[in-house]
């Protein structure tokens, strides 16, 4: 992985200097942009993720355009082929375009996608297609089976409109033998009392990503919380395992962009544009901390040991 990021980064270096050379008309002509990028906004995360996919395409005869969603008319979209839309502010932009091309969508929430995005984006599911920011439930549950072997019980509070997710939870944690226990927060209700409920009778905590659940707001009083009464909490970002998450499962913007390109090089080379369907990343890492293992009591796997027995679920 280390080498990966080295030559990811000398890469991007490189291509950036020649899409620059390009867009100033310093190589020849001006060729049309083929594939263009739409970014929420220009935090680091959807950066990271357009650049991963300038540096996975080089090599490939496929011009590459970037716009921010804050600037996107139709005319930013012209002579395009193929839209990616990088988070759920830029698809729904897009969405608004009465002409556009087909858009993949990515880092956006499944369980977003499936109930609005989809149908913003198109009626026609050849012409629309994401990759989902959430890893899928089983790998979730084999993540917890391998670092808590002992573990029995798995607590999962969500917020009312995720409630069609229990059986989805209940049937993956089944297949390794793990009961879910679970709770569903309305708005305006108080965390706590629904939290302690779940913790009291569980011994992890999967978060899984719900901005009702886990926002700048609740996320310390959930740590606190879940400290107090020794539950380790399995999470969804690196970021969530340095504010206080045991361990944590995520695929990080380069692993979106890296399988966005794979995408787009079948899709790009199909006579009409056609995307796979909608699917959970296939790249992922794992993020520890230490601290909070010492903390709690827990000795688990290093991280590259737990990726490693993680293989064959990718």
């Amino acid at each position: 992985m280390t080498a990966w990021l080295s030559r990811f980064r000398t890469g991007s270096w490189r291509l950036a200097g020649l899409a620059f050379v390009l867009a100033m008309g310093g190589a020849g002509p001006a060729v049309a942009a083929q594939v263009a990028v739409v970014m929420s906004d220009d935090s680091a995360p959807y950066r990271e993720v357009y650049q991963a996919i300038q540096f996975h395409l080089g090599g490939t005869p496929h011009q590459l355009s970037r716009v921010l969603a804050e600037d996107l008319n139709a005319d930013a979209l012209d002579d395009t082929r193929l839209v990616v839309a990088v988070g759920v502010r830029a698809a729904e932009e897009l969405a608004a375009l009465p002409q556009r091309p087909p858009v993949l969508a990515v880092l956006v929430p499944r369980s977003w996608y499936l109930k609005t995005g989809r149908q913003l984006l198109s009626e026609d599911k050849r012409r629309a297609s994401a990759i989902y920011l959430d890893q899928p439930f089983e790998r979730q549950a084999k993540l917890i089976r391998l670092a808590f072997p002992a573990a029995r019980r798995v607590g999962v509070l969500l917020g009312a409109d995720q409630g069609w997710l229990i059986g989805e939870l209940d049937e993956a944690l089944n297949s390794q033998r793990l009961d879910l226990v679970h709770a569903t927060l309305s708005k305006g209700e108080r965390l706590i009392a629904p939290l302690e409920s779940i913790l009291s009778e569980s011994d992890v905590l999967l978060a899984v990503p719900d901005p009702l659940i886990f926002n700048r707001n609740t996320a310390q009083s959930l740590f606190l919380t879940s400290y107090r009464y020794r539950d380790p909490v399995v999470g969804y970002s690196r970021s969530m395992t340095r504010a206080g998450a045991l361990v944590s499962l995520y695929s990080s913007p380069e692993h979106i962009g890296r399988q966005a390109a794979e995408w787009m090089r079948h899709a790009l080379n199909t006579l009409p544009v056609r995307l796979p369907s909608p699917a959970y990343p296939v790249y992922f890492d794992i993020s520890i901390n230490e601290q909070v293992a010492r903390s709690l009591g827990f000795t688990l796997p290093p991280e590259d040991e737990l990726e490693k027995r993680m293989e064959g679920n990718r």
